[in-house]
């Protein structure tokens, strides 16, 4: 594996950089120090960005437990199965004998305590999964989720900004940081009511990073858990998109009274006052503002964009702008007739129209922007929910009560969030990276890299 390949994809001071131009040219003991030194950087790097590292972070989730008896802190476990996660294991079975077997080294960065003859101790599966049950899950998820948005980086323009408003010419409309909010149920699991839990999350368009989450209660929908999900994020100047599911007017009024937000919705006939005024406008009179075409895995895909103020009865809050997204998609596919062994192949086309509404304004955003906005929406399902589905296998897993699948769910966000913020867009590949070249978690948590590395993994680092 080249060197290269084998670090994160994070900024790094200049001279940590110009130092990995020439460590593949070095001896291998200086090529260990080389890679430890960027390590080391990586880490101290994200810790100026966010105040603190990851165990800090899970170090204000509330401990359940009696501190009378503690032997291992909360901040240590959690860190514990969350380096398991990032090397590979996807069960909590798997993931309680990858911390029993873990190295002395990585004990001693988690702060694990030592017994009489000076080594560290790992935790039991027992007190893993004791923890994982008793654990408040909505508490880790918004430690989580904070750690992560303020890893991020992503910043709005406030209110009276030139690029929150767009008044001067030569500033024009920008691209804002966006959130996209979506539901997935957890399949493997149980509630006390007998139905599935079903989870509605806000993640982050740029590198899809999960940032709120919270569960959706028995005998209800994703609507009631909207504000409460995203109250108390700092979104101002962002922009909210979501599904036809979350088009209703006190969506509108809360993202853009309370949290001085935009939304983008997409309108069905769900709204159907609000869908029958949009598609009586003559769409056919309004020019396309943006098109683009894609092509790939057999598939030919043109998408147009036709925007227009809002008109003054469209009776919604704030809205701005108003327009009509059409896709037309040819795929070449293999088919075979009836009664035939031979296959052939066919070209499928498809087409299909969605109405969608902003109260983005012609100031605030042009046609490719809004394009951006709707198409950067589905990542939520391509680029997190689909991951945790194929990669950490989430809906074969056998975790089914307490509060231990929603637990699971919050280390499989954080490890798929902590790897896009590296830059990394392949999360299988890099987890088998990591899985073969350990010493990469302490750039991933972001705990300092132990003084010595251990010569079979120094070599098989550097490999």
């Amino acid at each position: 594996m080249p060197l290269k390949s084998a670090i994160p994809a994070v900024s790094v001071p200049s001279a940590s950089a110009r130092s990995l131009t020439t460590t593949a040219q070095l001896l291998p003991a200086q090529a260990v120090v080389e890679v430890v030194g960027v390590l080391v950087a990586v880490a101290a790097s994200w810790r100026e960005g966010t105040g603190d590292g990851l165990l800090a972070c899970f170090a204000r989730v509330p401990d359940p437990r009696d501190p009378r008896g503690r032997r291992h802190s909360l901040a240590s476990i959690l860190g514990l199965c969350t380096a398991a996660v990032l090397a590979g294991q996807v069960s909590l079975v798997e993931i309680t004998a990858w911390v029993s077997a873990a190295p002395q080294d990585l004990l001693a960065a988690m702060g694990l305590r030592t017994n009489g003859l000076g080594y560290h101790v790992a935790p039991h599966p027992d007190t893993i999964e004791r923890v994982f049950a008793a654990l408040a899950a909505q508490d880790l998820a918004d430690q989580v989720g904070a750690h992560l948005l303020a890893r991020s980086g992503l910043t709005a323009p406030r209110h009276g900004d030139p690029a929150a408003t767009g008044t001067p010419a030569e500033q024009g409309p920008v691209l804002l940081p966006a959130i996209a909010v979506d539901g997935k149920a957890i399949r493997g699991a149980i509630g006390p009511d007998g139905i599935i839990p079903y989870l509605l999350a806000a993640a982050t368009h740029d590198r899809c990073t999960v940032i709120a989450e919270r569960a959706i209660g028995p005998k209800s929908n994703e609507v009631p858990q909207f504000q409460p999900l995203l109250r108390g994020l700092d979104l101002a100047g962002w922009v909210i998109t979501m599904d036809a599911g979350h088009t209703v007017r006190a969506h509108a009024e809360f993202v853009v009274a309370e949290l001085k937000a935009h939304y983008v919705m997409t309108v069905k006939a769900n709204t159907k006052r609000l869908y029958d005024r949009l598609d009586a406008i003559d769409w056919d009179a309004i020019p396309i503002g943006h098109t683009s075409i894609e092509t790939g895995h057999g598939r030919w895909e043109k998408r147009t964009i036709q925007v227009v103020d809002a008109p003054e009865d469209v009776n919604f809050p704030h809205a701005g702008q108003v327009f009509l997204i059409e896709r037309s998609t040819l795929r070449t596919v293999r088919k075979r007739a009836k009664n035939s062994k031979k296959y052939k192949k066919v070209q499928v086309r498809s087409s299909i129209a969605v109405l969608c509404i902003t109260s983005l304004t012609a100031e605030q955003a042009s046609p490719e922007h809004l394009a951006t906005y709707v198409r950067s929406h589905w990542s939520i399902e391509n680029k997190i929910h689909w991951v945790r589905d194929t990669t950490f296998r989430e809906d074969a897993s056998r975790v089914r009560t307490d509060s231990r699948p929603r637990i699971m769910t919050t280390l499989r966000n954080l490890v798929i969030g902590l790897i896009r913020q590296a830059g990394h867009t392949r999360i299988a590949a890099t987890i088998r990276k990591i899985k073969h070249s350990p010493h990469l978690i302490y750039a991933f948590i972001g705990i300092p890299q132990p003084a010595k590395t251990p010569p079979d993994q120094a070599l098989r680092l550097c490999a």
